[in-house]
């Protein structure tokens, strides 16, 4: 996946972030699917979609902020 490949999903995000995503050896699918379960897992789940897996579910892990900075995943400043 390429640099230009994740800002089209994510948008303006960290250099860091994009080397972590990249790192993961994840998909474009993948990482469009890591982020719609960041903004509805509820959703998604209740509309029977299978929990993530092993590569989406560290994409999540890696564009989650920590529980105490609730800012856009993977946000420039």
């Amino acid at each position: 996946m390429t640099r230009n490949e994740i800002i089209s999903v994510l948008g303006p995000v960290d250099e860091a972030v994009i080397a972590d995503i990249a790192l993961t050896g994840a998909s474009l699918e993948e990482l469009r699917e890591a982020f719609a379960w960041i903004g509805a897992d509820e959703a998604l789940v209740n509309e029977g979609h299978a929990m993530p897996g092993a590569r989406v579910a560290k994409l999540i892990e890696i564009l989650e902020p920590p529980e105490d900075e609730p800012e856009t995943p993977g946000a420039m400043e």
